[in-house]
């Protein structure tokens, strides 16, 4: 830490808690507490089932669960390809090339992702390529949104990347295909493995170009959530929104582990 005495740090640490509790820490434990809770008729809610949690994780709820996975992880393989090939061909491009490409990528963070939505709904609603009212235009949707985290998070590392270790293997006669596969993407894992854990995890919780798209038969969770709490069923909506992040944590961590032994191999 950048404080060295001890009053400091216990002055650091209590405003890091005054900040973090109210903000983060607390919004959470309410939602989680909902989620057990039979009524709320004073500031917190009250009363304790599990009833909840048996009409998260049956029947339409968990079919959108599994949705929320299956687009976030199709989305997420898509957007870390796009945008490691963006970010290795900016770097290979003159600094005005790869200032453009860097600002084309960077483009839908700039804007509303309701806008987005809009945008992908209104491009792919006619042929050649009509994909309204199927679940590859949400997939679409969400890889468009994350492809620029991932191209940032790569575009990063790879400006940290020693050159002489691609250097060597050129020197030895490798060829370029080689050194990208065998020497460049290697030491890019540990940084392609963050970007993929940071896609995943923003495409979980996409709502407002998902609600411009979803088909019926390919609904999300956070639509899901956001209907619940619209009809008035805050608890059972409590009870989504949790297994929605303890869902999103438990691939995150396992994300984390890959990582942790990439860097360490």
């Amino acid at each position: 830490m950048l404080v060295h005495s001890r009053k400091g740090k216990w002055a650091v640490w209590a405003v890091f808690f005054l900040l973090f509790l109210p903000l983060f820490a607390l919004p959470l434990l309410v939602v989680l507490a909902a989620s057990f809770a039979t009524n709320w008729s004073s500031v917190l809610p009250s009363g304790f089932t599990t009833g909840h949690y048996a009409a998260a994780t049956r029947g339409e709820s968990l079919q959108a669960l599994t949705t929320s996975l299956v687009t976030a992880l199709t989305a997420s393989v898509l957007a870390l390809v796009v945008g490691t090939w963006a970010a290795l061909a900016a770097h290979a491009l003159r600094r005005r090339g790869g200032r453009v490409l860097d600002a084309l990528f960077m483009l839908p963070v700039a804007v509303p992702s309701v806008v987005v939505g809009l945008a992908v709904l209104v491009a792919f609603s006619r042929p050649p390529v009509l994909l309204n009212g199927t679940r590859w235009i949400v997939v679409l949707a969400h890889a468009v949104l994350v492809t620029a985290f991932a191209h940032q998070s790569v575009s990063a590392a790879i400006v940290r990347l020693d050159p002489a270790y691609e250097q060597a293997a050129a020197s030895l006669g490798a060829r370029p295909s080689y050194v990208l596969w065998r020497v460049r993407l290697p030491l890019l894992l540990p940084s392609l493995t963050a970007a993929a854990g940071l896609c995943f995890a923003l495409s979980m919780g996409e709502l407002s170009a998902t609600m411009m798209l979803y088909p019926p038969d390919w609904t999300p969770l956070p639509v899901q959530i956001y209907a619940a709490t619209d009809r008035g069923a805050l608890f059972t909506g409590s009870a989504l929104a949790v297994v929605l992040m303890t869902a999103t944590l438990l691939v995150l961590f396992a994300v984390s582990r890959i990582r942790t032994r990439a860097t360490y191999r």
